[in-house]
């Protein structure tokens, strides 16, 4: 009879590895499950000694079985490799028969056992479900994870086991989607464990659970905490971002407002950016304290929230930091301040300051987090950010070294922007005040034309350009009229701008013909590029006309500059057909002249080609542009400016503008007499009798004694010294002008007449008694004009 002999025919039929070991220790029965554990068939050890198959001290192992009836032995398996198992011994005993022992062994019970403490133990988070997303199984770290122990979970359908409806949500659905696929599934989640404050990043893997025979019974899934990879990867694409997104354009606000707006909601719920004064303004920073703190102006600050309702004070404003007040510790020492709600300085300072302390009340119950971090670019401070985090139940963790040094890096890059801008901002205002400087205000002294003009600097990252106009008085109520461009931009081309301005006026003065002055002008480029310590070219268009507003001409001569227009009275457009020179500073071609004449009340349109020209739209067609609305009669000069830049430029023209529009007076007859002499010493006294009587018709009898000595002397050098045909011409505008013209084209100049010589007073007595006079090429001679102001009226 077999004792205990009902389990071991029902373990060999379900499969269990057993052996009979008669009392000798000889193997006498083989099942098949030993077969399949050991890779021995009956054949194989019927008859050996059983010790055979134990690795080790078999009789100690012996031993252990007859006196527990159970031990966990070493089997030397059939391939050569040791395996532990768990062996029960069951006695056999029968009438006649000697006494024997049934083996039992469990292949997988000490796997098994070592599989069970592995789950529990494992540092990820494990658990198993069954196809209708109930808990069957939790190892202790989910446990801890969740803030309950298995017991709590087991047969739980999940939804019911969370709080955040809509997380849950998630981890259902692809738990779901494991059970409908039957494939893995890999699924993150950002989410507060129950059992801490701090919000944790959780990477699952989930897979399906598989039956023998195949059949899905269940869903099992390992996650493991990825918070530090998961703030590492926002932290390094947030960086990614700021490198594109801050300074982004050389402007100083803008830069701080890119800052602030970058940074929230991602790493803080609100932040203000404050920069010192002397930054605003492109100055060299200075950040002394000032009665005990620091005076910073708000630059710019975002929320997360509409209205930004934690701002104690409105953009553009400044405000005065005490000392110990963490945006003026971060300012002072150059080192970040964290700290929070509950820090003596940091709600001192909030109680102290009562607009900030309502802005908080207002804004939130809850502790605060703050962060101020300097902005530092090149050893110099500019100014500072804060930032501020609420702490609240759904976002409760405060900021920690690595938001420190995630702030650090941003506001780096930010203030390496802000002093690009500020040195921009510098320059820029620097070159535009100079410019300005050199461009006319107020023109004086000529009623040739009517006038009106703009200037419009660039706003472009290049700076500002070389673009200037002029409207010069010339002899004889003649007016020249001047725009030229200077290639480059920044100070160097305002310089050369300036350069080029004075050398027109002094050009002007000895009034040269315009193609003479722009020859002139060229070689003076050709000059200043010779002598440039940079060795750089030089390069400038310039566009020069004289109109006189006697004759109702004008002459007009181009360097390289786009052609100007001239809208006539009845409201025709026209481009005037300029004969085009080379730049100046190209030389090796002639400039010509181009005259016209212009029926009074004309409007001349001088103009640099930013007007007309830029990316999207070549010359031509931005003339078409400027024609089309400059078309019909022209009223106010003023409005009409206005109107061209308005119909032509963008709202930020890339390059810089100078636009001239100048309307034609004319000389009335009445105002102008002229008379024509032959070289005849003799009619040098009929010459002052038609001068004093032409005055004494305009009313100008308190001039007669003045202009008498003016027309004899003039007309007797002309007579003695140039030659026919002489002509002498008094014009009354706002001075009385008298002009004398003779074929010679020699200048006369001033010199002292010595005490025995008899001539040589002449022009030195003219000089003294007119306010202004000089000569100028006229033709195949030259004129010399004396100017004298107008007797009092009655």
């Amino acid at each position: 009879m077999v004792t205990k002999g009902s389990a071991a025919p029902r373990d060999a039929a379900a499969g269990e590895a057993m052996a009979v070991i008669d009392a000798h220790g000889l193997v006498s029965g083989w099942s098949e499950g030993a077969r399949r554990l050991t890779g021995y068939t009956a054949a194989d050890v019927t008859g050996r000694p059983a010790s055979d198959l134990v690795e080790g001290d078999s009789t100690a192992a012996r031993r252990a079985l007859l006196a527990h009836g159970e031990a966990v032995l070493t089997l030397r398996y059939r391939d050569g490799r040791p395996q532990r198992v768990a062996v029960r011994l069951v006695p056999l005993l029968g009438g006649a028969a000697e006494r024997g022992f049934v083996l039992a062994a469990s292949p997988d019970a000490g796997e098994r056992a070592l599989g069970e403490l592995a789950f529990q133990q494992a540092s990820l988070s494990m658990s198993v479900f069954d196809t209708g997303q109930r808990c069957l199984r939790m190892n202790d770290r989910a446990s801890r994870v969740m803030g309950q122990p298995e017991a709590e979970f087991r047969h739980q359908y999940f939804p019911d086991t969370v709080e955040d409806a809509e997380r849950g949500r998630g981890f259902q659905r692809h738990l779901e989607i494991v059970v409908q696929t039957g494939e893995p599934v890999h699924y993150e989640s950002w989410t507060r464990s129950p059992s801490g404050r701090r919000m944790h990043a959780w990477s699952f893997e989930m897979w399906p659970v598989r039956g023998p025979t195949g059949e899905l019974i269940g869903t099992a899934l390992a996650g493991f905490d990825s918070s530090e990879q998961f703030r590492a990867r926002r932290r390094l694409a947030l960086l990614n971002e700021a490198a594109g997104s801050i300074g982004t354009k050389l402007d100083v606000v803008r830069t701080a407002r890119e800052l602030a707006e970058l940074v929230v909601p991602r790493l803080a719920d609100f932040v203000s950016v404050d920069l010192l004064e002397s930054v605003l303004r492109g100055e060299e920073p200075g950040c002394g304290p000032v009665d005990g703190g620091v005076e910073l102006r708000r630059a710019a600050h975002h929320s997360a929230t509409p209205g930004v309702p934690e701002a104690a004070i409105g953009l553009g404003f400044a405000d005065l930091y005490p000392s110990f007040s963490p945006p003026a510790r971060a300012l002072l020492g150059g080192e970040p301040v964290l700290t929070r709600t509950g820090d003596h300085d940091l709600d001192t300072w909030f109680a102290g300051h009562d607009a900030r302390a309502a802005k908080l009340r207002e804004a939130t119950e809850h502790e605060l987090s703050l962060m101020a971090v300097p902005l530092v670019a090149r050893g110099t401070t500019l100014g500072v950010a804060v930032f501020v985090r609420c702490l609240t139940p759904e976002n409760p963790d405060a900021f920690d070294e690595d938001d420190v040094v995630l702030a650090e890096e941003l506001c780096s890059r930010a203030a390496v922007c802000v002093d690009n801008a500020r040195r921009y901002t510098r320059e820029r205002t620097t070159a535009l005040a100079l410019q300005r400087s050199l461009l006319p205000r107020t023109v004086a002294g000529q009623a040739a034309v009517e006038f009106a003009s703009r200037y419009l600097p660039a706003l472009s990252q290049a700076g500002v350009g070389g673009d200037w106009f002029d409207v010069i008085p010339l002899s004889g109520t003649r007016v020249a009229l001047v725009v030229g461009d200077v290639v480059g931009h920044g100070i160097h081309a305002s310089v050369t701008m300036g350069r080029l301005r004075t050398a027109v006026w002094a050009l002007a003065d000895v009034d040269l013909p315009p193609d003479e002055l722009l020859t002139h002008l060229d070689d003076l480029v050709e000059h200043l590029a010779a002598g440039d310590d940079g060795g750089g070219e030089i390069g400038a268009t310039c566009l020069y006309a004289v109109y006189d507003p006697v004759a109702r001409r004008c002459a007009i001569a181009s360097a390289g500059h786009v052609p100007p227009l001239v809208v006539r009275p009845d409201g025709q457009v026209d481009v005037i057909d300029v004969v085009a020179g080379p730049m100046l500073g190209v030389g090796g071609l002639p400039f010509e002249s181009t005259e016209l004449d212009l029926p009074e009340g004309s409007v001349l349109a001088l103009y640099t080609d930013g007007l007309v020209e830029a990316r999207d739209r070549d010359v031509d067609t931005g003339t078409a542009a400027l024609r089309a609305s400059l078309s019909g009669p022209v009223g106010s000069l003023e409005i009409a400016c206005d109107t061209v830049l308005r119909d032509l430029l963008p709202d930020t023209p890339a390059d810089d503008v100078a636009l001239l529009l100048a309307r034609t007076r004319a000389l009335d007859a009445a105002q102008v007499a002229a008379w024509s002499f032959a070289d005849d010493p003799a009619l040098v006294a009929d010459a002052r009798r038609l001068a004093t009587e032409q005055l004494v018709r305009w009313g100008l009898e308190e001039a007669v004694f003045v202009t008498e000595l003016v027309v004899s002397e003039l007309v007797t050098n002309a007579m003695r010294y140039g030659g026919a045909p002489i002509e002498l011409r008094l014009i009354r505008d706002r001075t009385l002008i008298c002009e004398v013209s003779d074929a010679s084209s020699t200048s006369p100049h001033l010199r002292r007449a010595r005490t025995f010589d008899e001539g040589g007073r002449g022009l030195l007595l003219v000089a003294q008694l007119t306010d202004r006079w000089g000569s100028r090429p006229s033709g195949a001679g030259k004129t010399i004009w004396a100017e004298q102001a107008l007797p009092p009226g009655p």
